[in-house]
């Protein structure tokens, strides 16, 4: 039924009849002025028949105060308040960041204690994960044993200011080897700054004269030491400046030597270029990251003094043609884990490329039948990763994904989850696809890693289980 109010301003335009252009304002105006008198009314009029405001006490005042009037620019307009705290109870508005949802689903779980076969996970950072604590280094090679990983590749040996070893390297294998060589392999870094100044680039050593040929020199000196390959940051093309302060490019010739070396030496390049596709979209609230990014604005790279996020891929693409007897191995899917199909024409196009799934099954798991077409597809070029250490919670989750269909589950052990506010399912791969991501193609790959892989085996789990989603540690 048509309210007193809206009949009343059907009269006054009927009255006034037909109008030109010049009338139009007028009538504009008195509609105005009676929509804000009916709006008025009608919040005076709620007040008298609903006594209690939202929070269930009675209202004090009936006139338009601001306990007893609502507007359409304030969420309270849908009848939540915005007073106290914003945790979604008794009537209160919710904050994105609390939202803890609880599934009601009932589905099927297969939890996976441990790996079906022997792993080799070649994305971990144990430098910077554990700084060099002896008992941390202890307490994972037991999660290590009881989950079947056979070895580690710790990628944070940077290599020494002026020679391949002294500082961090050395330091990184002594922590590491001094009682686990066989269970660990490790990457150099290349030593951007050097001895240079943090706030002066002008001074950082990859802006002197000779320094790709030396750095190409270090490594090889690295490799006679044990080092297995080279690992590059994104701060390379996202951090690491040229001397008159801009950033480098991916693709500057002038680093051509040390990728030709690397070829050279028979060690692979696992780089890490650019992010996830959200962190080069504006902070907002169309950004399925923004949760994320609210807590870490400083991962964002959108904006004019970043290049764009196409761009990056484009120039290492360019890196990895021009030498293609390098192996590289494209860190987080290819850092494109949101296009499989980008990633699929990529690994047509360039042979000598891989990838690795570290901190992406979270991107992989909400697309689960593309995710195992694109694995099963590209299974001869895939290497297994975690991003670790972590907690052992989070490792077994890979397992879970990996090797069951298992519907709806976390992908972290973190509350909220930290990429992305959904969860994942399993792709369930084949056993003889399992053992090429799990090990077989590592093995092939990087120096050092099938040694380590035959001794594990030789040595036996101790953490073997016998029941039967476990058995299976026998290489195909």
């Amino acid at each position: 039924m048509m309210s007193l109010c809206n009949m009343s301003m059907l009269r006054i335009v009927a009255q006034l009849g037909p109008t030109t252009e010049a009338g139009r304002p007028l009538i504009l105006s008195l509609g105005l002025l009676l929509a804000i008198a009916c709006g008025t009314f009608a919040s005076a009029q709620q007040q008298a028949d609903n006594p209690k405001n939202a929070s269930g006490e009675t209202n004090k005042r009936s006139d338009d105060s601001a306990e007893g009037r609502s507007s359409p620019e304030s969420p309270s307009a849908s009848g939540a308040s915005l007073e106290g705290p914003l945790d979604g109870r008794e009537g209160r508005e919710l904050l994105l960041r609390n939202f803890r949802p609880e599934s009601k689903l009932q589905v099927e779980e297969n939890l996976k204690q441990r790996a079906k076969f022997p792993v080799v996970d070649v994305h971990t950072h144990f430098y910077y994960r554990l700084r060099s604590s002896r008992q941390a280094l202890e307490d994972y090679v037991e999660v290590m044993d009881r989950n079947n990983i056979a070895v580690c590749v710790s990628l944070d040996g940077k290599l020494g200011v002026n020679s391949a070893l002294g500082g961090q390297l050395e330091e990184h294998l002594d922590y590491l080897w001094s009682d686990y060589q066989d269970r660990f392999v490790v990457f150099a870094n290349i030593n951007w700054r050097g001895d240079g100044l943090d706030d002066q680039p002008a001074t950082w050593a990859c802006n002197r004269p000779g320094f790709a040929d030396r750095t190409a020199e270090a490594l090889a000196t690295a490799v006679e030491k044990g080092v297995s390959g080279l690992k590059v940051f994104k701060r390379f093309g996202l951090g690491y400046r040229n001397a008159d302060g801009s950033l480098i490019e991916v693709d500057d010739r002038r680093f051509d030597p040390i990728w030709k070396a690397c070829g050279e030496l028979g060690i692979p390049v696992i780089i890490h270029t650019a992010d996830p596709a959200a962190f080069f979209d504006p902070i907002g609230p169309e950004n399925e990251r923004w949760e994320e990014l609210s807590r870490h604005p400083d991962w964002s790279f959108h904006g004019p003094q970043f290049p764009s996020r196409q761009s990056l891929l484009a120039a290492r693409n360019r890196v990895i043609a021009r030498h293609p007897k390098t192996q590289f191995i494209g860190a987080h899917v290819a850092n494109n884990a949101e296009d499989l199909a980008q990633v699929s024409q990529w690994l047509n196009d360039y042979p000598n490329l891989w990838f690795e799934p570290a901190s992406r099954i979270a991107e992989l798991g909400r697309q689960p039948f593309t995710a195992r077409d694109f694995l099963i597809e590209h299974q001869d070029r895939v290497l297994f990763g975690t991003d670790g250490p972590f907690p052992e919670t989070r490792v077994r989750i890979y397992w879970r994904f990996f090797e069951t269909r298992d519907e709806a589950f976390d992908y972290s052990e973190k509350v909220p989850p930290p990429q992305g506010l959904w969860q994942i399912y399993g792709v369930d791969l084949p056993d003889s696809v399992l053992q090429k991501l799990y090990h077989q193609n590592a093995a092939r790959l990087i120096p050092g890693v099938k040694e380590r892989l035959e001794a594990y085996r030789r040595r036996g789990n101790p953490h073997r289980s016998s029941s039967p989603q476990t058995t299976g540690d026998q290489d195909g």
